[in-house]
């Protein structure tokens, strides 16, 4: 199979130019047309010359996500079901950030990504791992999320305002036309027009979709790179926050690299035995090793971590572990991200009652920790990873059968 463009770096792609006796220029023609156009067709590259576009198709691919099923909540959090070459289904969430969240404006748009097809650490309350896990992602099926929902974006706008544009003129024959059709006639009308670049959506990446990132990390830090570039994503280093469910040694690993990505921890317990009940992976890298490796990251880094903490009655939401938590929050200098947890179908696990919820949250913070109760996003939309592509899955299956 060819290696798809998206998965090279701008660097790459330099040395394949110069191997073909193109200008250096050229590469930026066409990095220009894969990211800030989003293109998904080699005909789309205008302005490079035909010969230049067939030895393109001859040495790569240029696929991309095909949208199954998307959902918006009434929230405005969108959730989107990608299938992949392989037919494999994945997930992308669409969140709009609000201060309580992330601490910055409400028009930010933060797109949590998956790494892989479903997930082999089997957290006894997520979704992603029910079905087992299929492989990794490419690095070009982890970019091409980011510039899937960008187009999926574009194409709304553009709708929009032709309906805006029909409605101001009066035309009201044509607003009932369905919105496939509109698009049709849009995409008919600038066929042969150079596009004028969309704007960006995406303001901050979280890794933390199906799958366990760090499991995937050559994939994973190629692909951040290339969202992070100028030439690529654009895409601030300190805007992607990688999440990992606790791989110590790559943990490290990330502590090393050169840029300044986010660490944010899959906790959801703060003793060895309440992790050991939910968390498979706690018996292979237990709290005093996961913490270890914490301390070397920040060490390398300086930068606070963030504990993500899953909610779940009768489990993790009881008095008795918000000193631990406590403790080893102040010990790693760590933020605690509260999230009650959505229901998954098919598993028993329920989210405490807000009191509940509340006084975890009081109880931290009179333990001197900053914490924030993430007010639930996308719970109408089965927005916990994995949840619509099981849902999906079940679905087709049944239908086949």
């Amino acid at each position: 199979m060819l290696p798809d463009i998206r998965s090279q770096t701008a660097e790459e792609l330099e040395v394949q130019f110069r191997a073909w006796g193109q200008p250096a220029y050229r590469v930026a023609q066409l990095l220009e047309w894969l990211y800030v156009h989003r293109a998904t067709q080699w005909e789309a590259m205008t302005n490079l010359p035909k010969a230049l576009r067939d030895e393109l198709r001859n040495h790569y691919s240029l696929t991309a996500l095909v949208l199954v099923r998307k959902q918006g909540a009434r929230d405005a959090t969108q959730k989107f079901l990608w299938r992949l070459s392989d037919h494999s289904l994945i997930e992308s969430v669409l969140i709009p950030a609000n201060p309580a969240l992330y601490g910055e404006p409400s028009d930010r748009h933060t797109l949590c990504i998956s790494t892989q097809v479903g997930c082999a650490y089997g957290c006894k309350f997520c979704a992603s791992g029910l079905a087992g896990w299929k492989r990794n992602l490419g690095v070009e099926e982890m970019v091409e999320q980011v510039l899937a929902v960008e187009r999926w974006n574009a194409d709304e706008s553009q709708v929009r305002s032709l309906k805006s544009e029909v409605e101001s003129q009066g035309l009201g024959e044509t607003i009932d036309k369905p919105t496939s059709c509109i698009q049709e006639d849009t995409a008919r009308s600038t066929q042969h027009v150079s596009p004028a670049s969309p704007p960006r959506l995406v303001s901050n990446l979280v890794i933390m979709g199906m799958g366990e990132p760090l499991a995937n990390y050559e994939n994973l830090i190629k692909a951040l790179k290339i969202l992070n570039a100028p030439w690529g994503g654009g895409i601030g280093a300190r805007k992607i926050t990688i999440s990992t469910s606790g791989l110590a040694p790559q943990i490290r690993k990330l502590a090393d690299e050169p840029p300044q990505f986010r660490l944010a921890i899959s906790l959801h317990g703060a003793t060895d035995e309440t992790r050991n009940k939910i968390m498979p992976v706690n018996r292979k890298y237990p709290l005093r090793e996961l913490a270890a490796a914490c301390e070397y990251y920040q060490q390398k880094r300086g930068r606070m971590i963030t504990f993500e903490y899953v909610l779940i009655a009768g489990v993790n939401d009881g008095l008795d572990q918000v000193k631990p938590l406590a403790a080893l929050a102040r010990r790693l200098k760590a933020k605690v991200n509260l999230i009650p947890y959505n229901r998954v179908e098919g598993l028993a696990w329920e989210q405490p009652g807000e009191t509940a919820q509340e006084a975890f949250l009081r109880a931290l913070e009179k333990q001197k920790v900053t914490a924030t109760l993430r007010r639930e996003k996308g719970g109408d939309i089965d927005a916990a990873c994995g949840q619509l592509r099981l849902k999906t899955e079940r679905e087709l299956a049944g239908t086949a059968s």
